[in-house]
């Protein structure tokens, strides 16, 4: 007790960052089982589903898989480039989502450390551009030293694209700056509270539909994700930058770009949709138990499921996760929890929403060509960016000039 109240600042950071690292992996690798889950159903197929009750243990399969598959390393490559660009892709990936807040600022330790963000930068905005930014290097140096021409020309296409959408990405959330006036993530999202004729919800997608839709597109392509995952095009490049690549190294890849959907899924919840906030007024008091109820449900289905459909080791497997899921819940309905749980509760969820959205374009949308890929970033959606910062620009200017 007595090192925690000398380094209050040390222990919670330690602390919080072993926490998300910990959330963070876990929900990186049942993405994997979310999309593959959703794209099946798209399709009118089960998906994973021997490995666990609804193949829940797919993730740890596929993750043992990768962990004793042969690493093969080409004879030709730059080694240590070669065996570092991975680490670069997903280490800055997970760098990003430090400064995410997960819940408001007012929930702190014993010792005033605030819990729901590992780092409250007043730039906060600012350091997430530049990080997400320099990811474009993983995937270049990836390329580059493989010392193939397939991986050479995918990391060459892949820095074009995202350069390219890079500029439409920032350019698109300015608009949200200058209504908010900070580039500091909570007070971003405490600007947006409150709502318009006590129930529509103040949030800056409204006035920033224009910005919402270019951020989202940008994002889509910033992420190589269909229908912008041209560097990754097995028909064309056989896989892109990471042709070369096997075993975990392969998988980091992976895992960097599932954290950087996450990531701007985040960034669009905090800029547009209100982050951490509540859709529904605060006197609405029934909202209080929404995390704790839903739980509760989820828990009553698996218990449902467990007793009339899953055999053997998968009605063990899925009684422990009903076990969970009404335990949980139970805690989130007592009066002293519930407060704390609602801001990660609302957060979790418009994100979750953005990444379903994500699973159902990929389900949908065919690939473009790269010619109309460039052309779609660079003249028409940087050009709609500017015109909704200059728009937005001068309806500042003229409503300060009538209250001047």
């Amino acid at each position: 007790m007595e090192f925690i109240s000398q380094h209050p600042v040390l222990v919670a950071s330690v602390i919080k960052i072993a926490v998300l690292l910990f959330i963070v992996m876990t929900a990186l690798a049942y993405l994997t089982w979310f999309e593959r889950k959703v794209v099946a159903h798209i399709q009118s197929r089960w998906g994973p589903y021997y490995v666990g009750a609804h193949g829940l243990l797919q993730p740890l399969a596929d993750g043992l898989k990768f962990l004793f598959k042969e690493d093969v390393t080409p004879p030709t490559s730059d080694r240590l480039v070669y065996v570092l660009a991975p680490f670069l892709a997903l280490a800055l990936a997970l760098t990003a989502i430090a400064f995410i807040p997960f819940g408001p600022p007012d929930k702190t330790f014993i010792y005033g450390q605030k819990i729901f963000v590992v780092s409250d930068s007043n730039i906060g905005l600012l350091f997430l551009f530049a990080i997400t930014s320099m990811g474009v290097y993983g995937v270049a140096l990836a390329g580059w030293s493989s010392n193939s021409k397939y991986p050479l020309l995918g990391g060459l296409r892949s820095s074009a694209q995202m350069i390219s959408y890079e500029v439409s990405l920032t350019l698109s959330v300015v608009g949200v700056l200058l209504i908010a006036g900070s580039l500091q993530f909570n007070q971003i999202i405490e600007n947006q509270g409150g709502h318009w004729w006590h129930f529509l919800p103040e949030w800056n997608v409204f006035p920033q539909i224009v910005g919402f839709l270019c951020y989202l597109t940008a994002a889509i392509a910033e992420t190589n994700r269909v229908p912008f995952d041209l560097p990754e095009a097995e028909t064309e490049l056989v896989a892109g930058f990471h042709t070369e690549y096997s075993s975990f190294k392969f998988a980091m890849f992976f895992m960097a770009e599932y954290a950087n959907m996450v990531t701007v899924s985040c960034l669009a919840t905090i800029l547009f949709f209100g982050g951490w906030l509540s859709p529904f007024p605060d006197s609405w008091h029934w909202q209080l138990y929404l995390p704790g109820a839903g739980l509760m449900a989820v828990g009553i289905y698996c218990a449902y499921d467990t007793i009339t459909r899953m055999r053997g080791i998968a009605r063990l497997q899925l009684t422990v996760v009903t076990l969970l899921s009404l335990v949980i819940g139970a805690l989130c309905l007592l009066p002293a929890v519930a407060p704390y749980v609602q801001g990660p509760f609302w957060f979790t969820a418009k994100v979750l929403v953005f990444l379903f959205f994500y699973v159902w374009v990929r389900g949908t949308l065919p690939r473009f060509r790269y010619d109309q890929l460039m052309s779609f970033g660079w003249k028409l959606l940087l050009p709609v960016s500017l015109a909704n910062l200059v728009g937005t620009a001068l309806w500042y200017a003229v409503g300060w000039m009538r209250h001047g």
